[in-house]
């Protein structure tokens, strides 16, 4: 590994991985959407594509920081990573759902109705209560919302697994 005397900021890293991330969670969202596997178990790649972005994240911050980076740093350098991805994945989807493909929510939805009707557990009026309630989050600012969040959450919970085994911390005696 090259040692460089230059160093970076982890915000300028989180910022440049998660615009790099991002982008790959668009182009992988929106192939499974066009190509409707959205609900296949294909859609858990994003989270592989996450957890190497954070990974490449820390090696890019490590290599520009003389080989240090503390667990603190990496959490920072992943949750940052983390929100900017959403937010990019958010805006894409909400777009694509919206505008682009309007009757993708109406599929969803009628695949979630075959789900529970196949189930067998819940009564029609429970079915349809879960439906309007899940419509009423699954569009418009929710959504973009949820998604950020929701990818913040994952980003977070992988950022402290991640920087606890990348994590090198600068000797305090140097």
């Amino acid at each position: 590994m090259e040692n460089t005397t230059t160093s970076v900021s982890p915000s300028s890293v989180g910022i440049r991985y998660g615009l790099i991330t991002g982008l790959v969670m668009v182009i992988l969202t929106l192939g499974l959407n066009m190509s409707g596997l959205e609900q296949s178990p294909a859609k858990w790649l994003s989270l592989v594509v996450l957890v190497a972005g954070i990974w490449m994240a820390h090696t890019f911050f490590k290599q520009h920081n003389q080989g240090f980076m503390s667990y603190g740093q990496g959490l920072g350098i992943g949750s940052l990573l983390g929100g900017i991805a959403g937010l990019l994945n958010g805006i894409v989807s909400y777009i694509y759902i919206n505008f682009i493909d309007t009757e993708f929510m109406t599929r969803s939805m009628e695949r979630a109705r075959a789900d529970m009707e196949a189930q067998g557990k819940l009564s029609d009026e429970q079915i349809e209560q879960g439906l309007a309630m899940a419509g009423k989050f699954a569009n418009g600012p929710f959504m973009l919302i949820g998604a950020i969040l929701g990818t913040l959450l994952f980003a977070f919970i992988l950022s402290l697994i991640i920087s606890a085994i990348t994590k090198h911390t600068r000797p305090e005696f140097e």
